[in-house]
């Protein structure tokens, strides 16, 4: 007899295979991250197509294959409609299921991962689907906080509150406009600028050069293969402010929250390894705001 098993999930990703099927990458609360084929659900008459959907969590009977498992029965406990109705929360919603991906395991429990995945979900689905530039900077600060809380769950946060090297705090001065303080990718986050530039010699030293800061703006070509580099005030009070449960007010503005993300984002490439795709859908969003 076909061996069969139970799990709540959510789907991340799906590809067409064969004529009418779909392969599911999903998020499951008992078995960790599992790879499904979804029979016939892209014929007009499915029973389970909607159910194939991303971000769709389904109770899921399955069957286990050889080389792969098959759903046999779906039934929808929760969905996330709004995200596909605003370019924006799709593309950050994709951006984060990448994310948890890169971070999951498979056949253990993860149930963590997949409360804390559909909590962001949800909070960028309550975001206004209004095209203005206010809807933009607060959705691309909800991404932010996502993508820290994931890194957190994994044990891969940066440290933000204090020097990497002393461990000394670290406090933004508002009133001095060029103050700045260091960011180490590779190293884990925040540092003093001499205490970054004793890591730099440190590296130049053993690796011929290959690590360089920057000054500034991430924004440029150039600036995505940077590896330390500094940051200002309100970038650090951002970064400080993504471990707690909610966003404060007004604490950021519209260009230290996009620049947090491509910290977040190259970071996160880093640590887990892989490329962010959807970071270029966001870019594309961002690109038909005038910030």
């Amino acid at each position: 007899m076909t061996r069969t098993y139970k799990a709540t999930g959510i789907n991340l990703k799906c590809a067409p295979i064969g004529e009418s099927d779909r392969l599911l990458t999903v998020l499951t609360r008992e078995f960790g991250l599992i790879k499904a084929v979804a029979p016939g659900v892209r014929k007009q008459r499915s029973s389970i197509g909607g159910r194939s959907e991303l971000f769709v969590v389904n109770e899921l009977l399955i069957a286990k294959g050889r080389s792969l498992d098959k759903i046999t029965q779906a039934s929808t406990v929760e969905s996330y409609p709004g995200l596909s109705r605003n370019l924006g929360k799709l593309s950050a919603a994709q951006y984060l299921a990448e994310l948890a991906i890169a971070s999951a395991l498979s056949d253990e429990p993860q149930e963590s991962l997949f409360f804390l995945l559909g909590e962001h979900l949800s909070r960028l689905e309550r975001l206004s689907d209004r095209t203005e530039i206010e809807s933009a900077a607060l959705l691309v600060a909800h991404l932010a906080q996502g993508i820290f809380h994931l890194l957190a769950l994994a044990g891969l946060a940066p440290q933000v509150q204090v020097c990497c090297a002393t461990r000394v705090p670290l406090i933004p001065n508002f009133t001095d406009p060029n103050w700045q303080t260091g960011f180490s990718i590779p190293s884990g986050g925040t540092f003093s600028l001499p205490e970054l530039a004793n890591l730099e010699a440190e590296l130049s030293s053993q690796t011929g050069s290959l690590y360089r800061s920057s000054s500034r703006s991430r924004q440029t070509s150039d600036s995505k293969h940077l590896t330390n580099f500094h940051i200002n005030a309100k970038e650090l009070a951002a970064l400080q402010q993504l471990g707690s449960a909610e966003l404060g007010e007004g604490i950021a503005d519209r260009g230290t929250w996009i620049s947090v993300e491509n910290i977040l984002r190259q970071y996160a490439q880093y640590h887990l390894g892989c490329t962010i795709r959807s970071g270029s859908s966001i870019d594309t969003y961002l690109e038909s705001f005038e910030f």
